[in-house]
């Protein structure tokens, strides 16, 4: 039998008894090989369990001795985890030892973890504004404290505990989609493009892209609703119609990242033809569109841009996209990085000039 670890007892507890309560573990994976082995050898690693039979850790393994039929079993029992913060770290230390969580359990575990060590963290910043540098650190209560977590980093610091690095970018996208696909307030499609991803997500799909066309199509639904509203003028309305038409006739052939930009610039080219029209005409339109130029895009709309590309290399591999591409597509990207380039040496040199003429 193992050592009971300090702070814990051991008893024995009807198996019925142990209350599950709230997981973020949906799925106990296949349970077989656990059953087998709780067969032949028995329990080797004890449940862990409250003083009033909450499970904290071993799901998988109370699982496993239901279907064996198990009616009783020793367990340990902590009293020192009694809050949900306390319940949490000890759940996140299980998935890290055993089957991991699918990326729904993992974001659902990040969103309620964040907010706990947020709120856990503000608790004691405000409480050494009235206790002396030497107290004992007690939260009292009979409790034992949990680990001490850094203020206003607690997005990164529940990835980390989860994923083992800092994907609080990711775990964020994915409740932003699952919140999209469940808000009554977004359009139709909005929301059902949302769930499709949700059910990509659930499948084991990447969640960049699926964030991508998530963002696509809440361009288009604004296109939509530009179209749609007698307030504009007919020629805004008929253009938002047209450009959201071309989109969608592109969206069976354009890969994720390609539609969302086909989004945005559409969008963006109504929000600029509007700003110019509302401009009086004494004064020369910074934005107003003409025919075979550029659209100049907001500031906003470019740091969006880079914060949704960030990273964006490790998402392909080089071997595989190299071959992949045509000698067009070859030659688009080729001439997208040498712009790229070419504008990064451009403001950085504006930048340095601003900072010597500052200095």
């Amino acid at each position: 039998m193992s050592t009971v670890p300090a702070g814990h007892i051991e008893l024995e507890r009807a198996v019925d008894s142990i209350i599950v309560g709230r997981r973020h573990r949906q799925d106990h994976g296949d349970l077989t090989p656990l059953v087998e082995s709780i067969r032949r050898n028995g329990l080797l690693q004890p449940i862990t369990i409250t003083l009033d039979g909450h499970l904290i850790c071993g799901a998988r393994r109370l699982a496993a001795l239901k279907l064996l039929g198990v009616k009783t079993v020793n367990v340990w029992v902590r009293s020192g985890i009694s809050d949900r913060l306390g319940e949490l770290l000890a759940e996140q230390d299980e998935n890290v030892l055993h089957k991991p969580l699918t990326q729904l359990e993992a974001a659902a575990l990040y969103r309620e973890l964040k907010t706990l060590l947020a709120e856990d963290a503000a608790r004691r910043q405000e409480a050494t504004r009235f206790h002396a540098t030497d107290d004992d650190g007690q939260d009292g209560g009979g409790k034992l404290p949990p680990p001490q977590f850094e203020h206003g980093k607690s997005r990164s610091q529940a990835a980390i505990m989860i994923t083992g690095r800092d994907s609080h970018k990711t775990l964020e996208r994915i409740g932003r989609i699952e919140a999209l696909a469940s808000d009554e307030s977004q359009p139709e499609s909005v929301r059902r493009q949302a769930a499709e991803e949700v059910a990509r997500l659930r499948a084991g799909g990447k969640v960049y892209p699926s964030h991508l066309r998530v963002n696509a199509e809440l361009s288009l639904a604004e296109l939509d609703l530009l179209a749609a509203d007698p307030s504009q003028p007919v020629e805004m309305r008929e253009r938002a119609r047209v450009e959201a038409n071309a989109v969608r006739a592109a969206e069976q052939e354009a890969r994720a990242a390609e539609l969302e930009q086909l989004a945005k610039a559409a969008l963006a080219r109504v929000k600029a033809a509007k700003a110019a029209g509302k401009k009086k005409p004494a004064r020369p339109a910074l934005t107003a569109v003409k025919t075979g130029e550029p659209v100049p895009f907001p500031l906003t709309a470019f740091l969006a841009t880079w914060d949704d590309m960030a990273g964006w290399w490790t998402h392909y591999d080089p071997a595989d996209v190299g071959p992949a591409l045509t000698a067009e597509q070859w030659a688009g990207f080729e001439e997208t990085i040498a712009g790229t380039i070419a504008f990064a040496d451009a403001a950085r040199t504006a930048r340095q000039d601003r900072a010597e003429h500052i200095s």
